[in-house]
């Protein structure tokens, strides 16, 4: 049965792809480095920007965007220049990954929150470290030194917080909602039709907090509104705070 072709419409993607038989595929800093030397070559020429990464050592996350219909294109080089190097320089043969990328459509920005916090503390997850700072084959050291790649650029948390390190790490030590990033990834698997609202639903979020009067009551809403899917980036704007006081909030309530 031939494949589905894949559906490429400008936007955000959160990008998977696993070593064959969930083999290594980076196995020295060399090979980490030589991947993100191709991920950044291959992004300018096909005008993607990278919002956040996080490469392990059988496997890779990204979260790019896309503005033409050229993902496919950019990741089959991708994945095909670094199988040759590796095969190359290793003396295999054979596939390196375990058949075609995987693919999401970033459907809101909820689902790319709560992305870019899952993407950044995959290491966490697999208690290869203690901290995010000591893994050093993600985004997330770029944004917090000066040392930004160039397809990092114009990453979303470098767009919003070009300055504000401390708002930085809050953020994306927020802890994702797992559930929820698997409900949304299931969703966003059948989107075929590019007319798709990607605004958050700001005025909803308003109502909720209208004619709050007290601290107490306030903090009851905020917890209220991140359990029912809003963002705490998204809570933190609406109500004119930091996201790192939200965040405090909603670890209390939760408590």
């Amino acid at each position: 049965m031939p494949r589905k072709p894949r559906i490429e419409m400008p936007g955000y993607y959160h990008i998977i792809n696993r070593g064959v038989e969930q083999c290594v595929v980076f196995k020295e800093l060399s090979d980490y480095e030589y991947f993100k030397e191709l991920m950044c070559f291959y992004a300018e020429s096909h005008n993607i920007t990278f919002h956040n990464y996080c490469l392990m050592p059988n496997h890779y996350h990204l979260l790019i965007e896309i503005t033409q219909k050229n993902l496919s294109r950019y990741m089959r080089q991708l994945n095909m220049n670094y199988a040759i190097y590796f095969n190359k320089k290793y003396k295999r043969v054979g596939h390196l990954w375990q058949g075609r990328f995987k693919s999401w459509f970033v459907t809101d920005e909820a689902y790319l929150y709560t992305l870019m916090c899952y993407i950044e503390q995959n290491p966490l997850r697999a208690k290869m470290v203690k901290t995010l700072e000591e893994y050093p084959y993600s985004s997330y050291n770029h944004f917090l030194t000066n040392d930004i790649p160039e397809c990092l650029q114009n990453a979303w948390i470098m767009q919003h917080y070009p300055e504000d390190k401390e708002a930085i790490r809050a953020f994306l030590h927020t802890r994702p909602d797992s559930s929820q990033l698997s409900d949304m990834k299931k969703a966003s698997s059948l989107v075929e039709i590019p007319n798709i609202d990607t605004k958050p639903k700001a005025k909803d979020l308003v109502k909720l907090f209208k004619n709050i009067t007290d601290i107490p009551q306030r903090n009851k809403v905020i917890y209220q509104a991140y359990q029912q899917g809003y963002s705490q980036h998204m809570i933190a704007k609406v109500l004119g705070m930091a996201q790192s006081t939200v965040n405090g909030i909603v670890k209390r309530m939760s408590r």
